[in-house]
């Protein structure tokens, strides 16, 4: 399938429409039910792409990276993203930028900005966003001094929402509950369990650098007020430096399959077995991550990265550039068994560079058949744009 031309924005902030409509892909398959035993065949479209953001296009801001999106507790759109003002490098100052839409991505609001770190070398890194469906709040985590580049304490910061993400908290220093050892949440979405164990429990997993690498987990049993360490999945050699093929998991995702397991979608930083995904799946709620639970998807080949995954009508979703050492080829794929397989059939979103992903979408018990995705795009390197792609699922 040919890629989607990205669509700009005109001046009245409205979208132009990337391609013109909808791709010419037969829609031939069986429209997915809410709460169906089996899912149905599917045959994704994409019936839009936007560019939420370009280097250099906006205020004082050099470059965007590292996007996140979620639906809002009233079912509204919020793609935020790291705003670096001095360069496109991964240490620097920053801001949170962030854009919502109330129309299923057709319109969208214009940039704000969160959080200025103000000149600091090392940064606000971010980060996950996670909605409390249960009390309608959202919160953004992120870290900061996660390089320890000019400064010694690691920060882990969440900002909260009350009305829908139209106003934002203060930052709250998590470092007393959880400590200052370097924890960089994400990049991507947290989860609320919807089944036991531990159902409302909010869950945000993350990684470590250097000393302390591995994944780990932060949970909150009391709607974010208070978070605590949960389980861990740490590097080999555990706090030495890594080598190449040496055993390091990574950025992730977490996504929650219909028995109350947990599975955590990492990048495979070292390329440990294979240049593919680490998975791992928790029974517990994220209380631990046993390595005997440990698999490597050759499937889902990567060359280390951020990617997406969540679970619609018992399908699950995973999106990465899918090759094994370049950032190029964005694609979707799905499987129809919980992760066992994947379909061959796959979705090739942008053949050119492309980096981290994340996706989103109604909640199983809603009928709107959508993907939201937002990825890293470009023609010659992945920090030109944030690209927004509306993925209907006929």
């Amino acid at each position: 399938m040919a890629p989607a031309r990205p669509g700009r924005r005109g001046e009245d902030g409205r979208a132009e429409r990337a391609g013109g409509g909808l791709h010419p892909l037969a829609a031939v398959c069986l429209l997915l039910l809410p709460g169906a035993a089996l899912p149905g065949q599917i045959d994704p479209l994409i019936e839009d792409e936007q560019l939420l953001w370009i280097r250099g296009a906006v205020g004082h801001v050099d470059t965007f990276r590292v996007p996140l999106i979620s639906l809002t507790p009233s079912n509204k759109l919020i793609a935020v993203a790291e705003a670096r003002k001095y360069s496109s490098r991964d240490i620097g100052a920053k801001f949170i930028a962030i854009r919502t839409s109330t129309d299923k991505g057709t319109t969208w609001s214009p940039t704000t900005f969160l959080d200025n770190d103000g000149s600091k070398i090392d940064g606000l890194n971010l980060g996950v966003i996670l909605v409390d469906e249960e009390k309608g709040l959202i919160f953004i985590m992120f870290t900061m001094c996660a390089h320890y580049y000019h400064c010694n304490v690691s920060s882990t910061l969440l900002i909260e929402s009350q009305d829908d993400g139209r106003t934002w908290s203060p930052p709250r220093n998590l470092s007393q509950m959880i400590g200052t050892k370097m924890f960089a949440p994400g990049p991507g979405s947290g989860i609320q369990k919807k089944y036991n164990p531990h159902k409302g429990r909010l869950i945000a997993c993350g990684h470590g650098t250097i000393e302390e690498d591995g994944i780990f987990c932060v949970l909150s049993d009391d709607h974010g007020k208070t978070w605590r360490n949960g389980g861990s999945l740490k590097g080999i050699p555990y706090n030495q430096p890594k080598r190449s093929r040496d055993f390091n998991p990574d950025e992730n995702q977490p996504y929650e399959l219909p028995d109350g397991s947990v599975v955590i979608n990492a990048r495979n930083q070292n390329f440990y077995h294979c240049h593919c995904r680490i998975i791992v799946k928790s029974y517990d709620a994220c209380e631990t991550l046993p390595i005997e639970n440990i698999t490597f998807d050759e499937i889902l080949v990567d060359p280390a990265v951020a990617a997406g995954a969540l679970v619609k009508n018992n399908i699950v979703f995973f999106s990465n550039p899918a090759s094994p050492s370049k950032r190029i080829n964005l694609t979707l794929r799905w499987s129809y068994d919980l992760g066992k397989s994947w379909e061959k059939d796959t979705m090739l979103i942008w053949n050119g560079p492309s980096g981290y992903s994340s996706m989103t979408s109604f909640n199983n018990t809603n009928n709107e058949q959508y993907i939201f995705l937002v990825f890293e795009k470009g023609h010659v390197d992945i920090t030109e744009s944030i690209s927004f792609v509306k993925i209907r699922l006929v």
